[in-house]
């Protein structure tokens, strides 16, 4: 279906699992993993925002954009034997330092958002007597992360 003009045509929507998340687990963070059997991801961005009255502007409010904060929440299965999948698990008994990881989100057009995160496992294993075992866990950025552009996309 073409709609007005050329955008209809160059607009695309793409599913979920198009995303892609990876681990750098060698010492540079340059050994990249996929993480198995992720079910669920909620990406946050939290922009912290100072405001203020300024007398010249008559009891009116100003407001500044400070600060940012990335993070996500990811739901999955705990698959055993998996490398990424094993990794975010052993976190959860961790703490400091050690739950600090290079992680790295591609998104559906091939845009990159590449960070140093805090990995903060928050269901290691569980769930019903019939259920496959859960994985749950939150990923904080730490520092400013690094976005690349899709080529061609302008994104």
């Amino acid at each position: 279906m073409k709609g007005i003009g050329n955008f209809m045509s160059e607009a695309k929507v793409y599913p979920v699992n198009n995303n892609k998340f990876d681990l750098g687990l060698g010492n540079d963070g340059s050994n990249w993993t996929t993480i198995a059997n992720l079910t669920n991801f909620a990406p946050s961005i939290e922009g912290g925002v100072e405001e203020w009255n300024a007398m010249e502007h008559g009891g009116w409010g100003d407001a500044m954009m400070t600060s940012k904060k990335l993070s996500f929440s990811f739901q999955g299965k705990r698959t055993y034997g998996d490398p990424g999948n094993d990794y975010i698990a052993g976190l959860a008994w961790k703490s400091g330092n050690d739950v600090v990881a290079p992680f790295r989100w591609t998104m559906p057009t091939g845009a990159k958002v590449t960070f140093d995160a805090i990995i903060n496992v928050t269901t290691p294993a569980g769930g019903d007597s019939t259920a496959v075992d859960a994985l749950e866990f939150e990923v904080k950025c730490k520092g400013k992360p690094t976005f690349t552009a899709a080529t061609g996309t302008g994104e």
